[in-house]
């Protein structure tokens, strides 16, 4: 089952994708994509619904992201082996967690916005955990239970905040725009094996980025489990598991970096696709 959210910012409601790709809105079932629609109560509920009967969406409608904001929105960094090795980073003896702010949090085709003064716009194309119920020290041999489904996250980043103006991560990770999710939570029932998935980003049709998740250092089983000793999860949160070698910062011989007017696009396998224009902030 693949859900989603469309309208406006801020006021977007609750739909899901039938199998012939066609919008179909849940407004009269569900409130929204949020923690009581992860449920595994309401997630079988919805499934025992059948698409025809609800109203058809105009499918040129905005796209809001897949889930109603969260609670946390939770990223891991350096969980490719390859990517570290392109930045010239040691491979991490446990999970790098870092927090995106709210703020950054938006829709998968909303444009990014560059911000001013902005000379290193990077793009990371990502796959999303998305939590389905409370998860508080969670053992690793039932973190999947925990799981509602996956989602595409681009976890775009501006390095010289990220890495040249001091502190943590979390200047260069979480300006306006930097999170979009989407374009739909796919339920894992519909997703066998997370950790056997392509992901790839283009930037202006030239393919930047393309990888797969089997090798992350840290799988979506152990992520899980090591943020919840850490951070109480609650249903929709998500967590932006990591990118694959490409980045724009690691390209030979001079790193790339993205520029207004430019477009990005991405995906994870059987996840949907994200399109974004980067404009002035």
């Amino acid at each position: 089952m693949k859900l989603l959210r469309y309208g406006p910012p801020g006021a977007e409601k609750p739909a899901l994708l039938d199998r012939d790709g066609t919008i179909r809105c849940l407004s009269s079932v569900v409130r929204d994509i949020d923690g009581f629609a992860l449920s595994d109560a309401a997630l079988n509920m919805l499934r025992s619904i059948d698409p025809a009967t609800l109203p058809k969406v105009d499918p040129g409608v905005r796209l809001g992201p897949c889930v109603a904001r969260p609670v946390n929105f939770v990223c891991i960094g350096l969980n490719y082996a390859d990517h570290a090795a392109e930045t010239n980073a040691p491979i991490p003896k446990e999970p790098i967690v870092f927090l995106k702010s709210l703020s950054a949090y938006c829709g998968p085709n909303d444009d990014v916005k560059l911000p001013r003064g902005s000379k290193k716009l990077d793009w990371e194309v990502e796959l999303g955990i998305v939590i389905g119920k409370l998860a508080r020290y969670v053992p690793e041999h039932d973190a999947m239970s925990y799981v509602a489904g996956y989602c595409v996250c681009n976890d775009v980043s501006e390095r010289e905040y990220q890495q040249e103006r001091g502190g943590t991560w979390d200047k260069g990770k979480g300006c306006d725009t930097f999170g979009p999710t989407g374009p739909w939570m796919v339920t894992k029932d519909e997703v066998p094996d997370p950790q056997n998935l392509r992901l790839w980003c283009e930037v202006d049709g030239k393919m930047m980025q393309d990888g797969n998740t089997k090798t992350m250092i840290f799988d979506c089983r152990k992520l899980v489990t090591y943020v919840s000793h850490f951070i109480t999860l609650h249903p929709g949160d998500i967590i932006s598991t990591g990118t694959p070698p490409g980045v724009g910062l690691g390209k030979k011989p001079e790193p790339i970096f993205l520029r207004a007017g430019q477009t990005m696009r991405l995906s994870v396998e059987g996840l949907g696709v994200q399109t974004q224009r980067v404009v002035e902030g």
